[in-house]
């Protein structure tokens, strides 16, 4: 029997593939994301990666992508993604580096919204769809990574439902006050959530998700579980960590060694301070730089004692801002060599190059303080390289607040990374930190890193997303596959006597901004009529709307109404029915509580109902609504605990009513007229639970969307609800 399938996409596969003298080279990548997935990758065939290739698709002959996809296949488990050299420009470099990476890093105005880049973006997502289900099994567990790929969950979920999807963003997730500058933000956050499990490095990025999603799409969550219309999405926090055995025994590698000793003879009578970074302007190197400086001019007894010895990586040297920022870094170090520079002591030692393994190895083991301050990072897996080099337990670590890091290094020295003169400062309390303190701070973080590698980041996410089945599983009935709609539909045309009672907002229509925009569409309404005069059925429509609302839209129709929950019934052909209640003089009271939640909530209103009020807040501002919603339901919980009166959640609507009026009175009001054979509910929201209560076993209840019910069966939407409908 196979193994269950599990497949990787990213923008890159874990193999790059160059030209070189003697024809294409296949390299094994030895990155963070690669060492990960390897550990938790099997030879049997059963896991997949998939991805670009490094080369342009248009730049190789037919005889060269044969190789490289035989070669992938056979040797590496992978299997690449064609990318033109014209797609790179647009795709790449320009939505993904130039829209997502500067807005999602908090640089909204360098972020450039391009519209061919946009639909570029959409055809490379659908591209490595097309590439991953032509692999794909039906038992497959997907993980996808990263920004490059943000629409790709949602596609491979709208075609393999039962397919488990996982989506980790290795990137910031910015505010929410950012992410709506995107002009396609929906399209993104609908992408992302085709994903069972989303994960991000902290809390904060999962917040901000969170957040955007909330006010975006409307879903909320509970504990980090988003209730999508189709599913239950989590959403949840894996730092990523480093291959930590790597680092700390790498100190026994005779290359690590003889860089070490070159670089402690350099260095012998040198405090040195370590900078290791890729060029962008999201790394904040300017800044540190000047910061050093600035320290050298506030303490100039360390002048002639420490040196800055800063790493840059080239990166997108093309580019105009990136040329601008490497001419900046350039002067800058200039500047300072030239202001502090003596015959026998130069500041900062200035690498413009990448650095090997075993070159960062020996220097993450030399200095004595690793500076690492961007202005924006995702994680920053290099301060957790310096701390697993430090074997000797020696060693300080400075680090910007606004890394993904620092969430976990809570012993390093945080700093500001806009504040020169607070680096400046943490860079000179580095210096002198005690050896007790710096053996118990690196200790800590050390002991605590030893155990959160990027193996256990791997496996830790892989062992949720499997749980995600589960999970999903309590948070809805049992879902209408086609064979239990087949079934449904079986015993509807076997039965005589039918009835079948229907909410009507979210179950029948979706909802609108204005409630008045919900009135039934004409399909809607042949659906009604033709189901209404179908021999030996009863049709029900139960709805928390007044009795005007449903006899001006459905009064012409042959059915049944029961309005205001329950408050008014109408049998066909008849008068309106009331509960029977006194007079609700508690409105009086209630009524200006609600009110001042209106007053105080922008966009929300109240409705006077005959036997109700309801506070509405569709069209409110979502994390303001969730404060006053809050605060009003424990207000009218405390106020009505004595008096006969109900406090109901609905859809964005908050309902004060008597008791006993309910939509379950419809259902017993309709099942005493009657001898059924059948008996069917559908409806979407707490207030139909009365009415899934009111039936018996033998009855068809389904909920639309997710969420705890007591329904049987759950169904996704309005559309696949009057799919139903057509086919009774």
């Amino acid at each position: 029997m196979n193994e269950t399938q599990t497949v990787f996409v990213s923008n890159r596969l874990a193999v790059r593939v160059n030209r070189g003298d003697e024809g294409l080279e296949f390299t094994p990548s030895v990155g963070g994301l690669a060492t990960g997935l390897s550990s938790v990758s099997t030879d049997d065939g059963s896991t997949l990666w998939i991805g670009w290739s490094g080369l342009p698709s248009d730049e190789l002959s037919e005889a060269e992508r044969h190789e490289i996809a035989t070669t992938l296949r056979e040797r590496h488990h992978a299997v690449p993604v064609d990318v033109s050299s014209r797609e790179l420009e647009l795709f790449y470099s320009g939505f993904c580096n130039d829209t997502i990476w500067p807005l999602f890093h908090y640089f909204p105005t360098y972020a450039e919204y391009n519209h061919d880049w946009w639909h570029s973006y959409q055809e490379i997502n659908r591209r490595f769809f097309e590439v991953l289900r032509k692999e794909l099994r039906e038992d497959a567990t997907v993980w996808v990574h990263d920004y490059h790929l943000f629409l790709l969950p949602g596609l491979i979920k709208e075609v393999f439902p039962s397919v488990k999807v996982g989506f980790f963003l290795h990137i910031p997730f910015p505010s929410y006050e950012l992410f709506r500058l995107l002009p396609w933000r929906e399209e993104l956050l609908d992408g992302m959530l085709g994903a069972d499990l989303i994960g991000f490095h902290t809390y904060d990025y999962a917040r901000h998700f969170l957040s955007s999603v909330r006010r975006l799409m409307g879903y909320d969550h509970s504990m980090g579980v988003i209730q999508t219309a189709r599913r239950a999405v989590k959403v949840d926090v894996f730092p990523m960590g480093i291959d930590w055995s790597r680092y700390a025994d790498a100190g026994t590698l005779p290359d690590v060694q003889r860089v070490l000793d070159t670089v402690s003879d350099r260095y012998h009578h040198q405090k040195l301070v370590l900078s290791v970074d890729r060029l962008d302007y999201s790394k904040g190197i300017p800044t540190r730089i000047r910061s050093f400086g600035r320290m050298l001019e506030l303490y100039p007894e360390l002048q002639g004692t420490v040196t800055l010895l800063i790493i840059v990586s080239p990166s997108r040297e093309s580019v105009t801002r990136y040329m601008e920022l490497k001419r900046e870094v350039d002067e800058l170090v200039s500047s300072i060599n030239g202001q502090f520079s003596t015959l026998d002591w130069v500041p900062i030692y200035y690498q413009y190059q990448t650095a090997s393994f075993e070159e960062l190895s020996a220097l993450y083991r030399r200095a004595d303080v690793l500076l690492v301050t961007p202005l924006r990072d995702g994680m920053n897996l290099i301060a957790k390289e310096y701390l697993a080099a430090r074997t000797d337990d020696h060693g300080v670590l400075v680090l910007s607040e606004t890394a993904g890091a620092a969430r976990e290094l809570s012993e390093a020295i945080h700093v500001n990374p806009s504040d020169i003169d607070g680096i400046a400062g943490a860079i000179r309390d580095a210096l002198l930190q005690p050896e007790e303190e710096q053996e118990h701070n690196i200790g800590e973080m050390r002991r605590r890193l030893e155990r959160l590698t990027v193996q256990y980041w791997a496996q830790s996410f892989l062992d949720k997303l499997d749980g995600m089945a589960e999970l999903q599983a309590s948070y809805r009935a049992q879902p209408i596959t086609a064979s239990v709609g087949r079934e449904i539909v079986s015993r509807w045309q076997a039965a005589s006597n039918r009835l079948l009672i229907l909410d009507y907002d979210g179950t029948l229509v979706r909802f609108f901004r204005r409630p008045g925009q919900a009135r039934p569409d004409a399909e809607l309404l042949t659906l009604l009529s033709d189901l209404a005069a179908r021999e030996g059925v009863q049709l029900v429509i139960s709805s928390g709307r007044d009795r005007a609302n449903l006899e001006g839209w459905l009064g012409e129709l042959p059915v049944g109404l029961g309005a205001g929950h329950g408050a008014w019934i109408r049998m066909p052909g008849q008068d309106w029915d009331a509960a029977s209640v006194g007079v609700p003089g508690w409105k009086d009271q209630i009524g200006p509580i609600i009110q001042s939640a209106v007053d105080r909530t922008p966009g929300s209103a109240i409705e006077e109902k005959d036997f109700s009020l309801a506070w509405h807040y569709r069209n409110s501002e979502p994390e303001l609504a969730n404060v006053r919603l809050a605060e009003l339901r424990e207000t009218l919980i405390s106020l009505t605990s004595n008096l006969e009166l109900s406090v109901l959640d609905g859809n964005r609507v908050l309902e004060v009513k008597p008791t006993h009026i309910h939509k379950g009175r419809v259902v017993h009001r309709f099942m005493e007229h009657g001898d059924w054979d059948l008996v069917m509910a559908i409806g979407d929201d707490a207030t139909d639970e009365y009415m899934f209560q009111a039936l018996d076993d033998a009855a068809i209840s389904i909920k639309v969307g997710v969420g705890a019910t007591a329904a049987r069966y759950s169904i996704d939407g309005v559309g696949e609800v009057r799919q139903l409908l057509a086919s009774l």
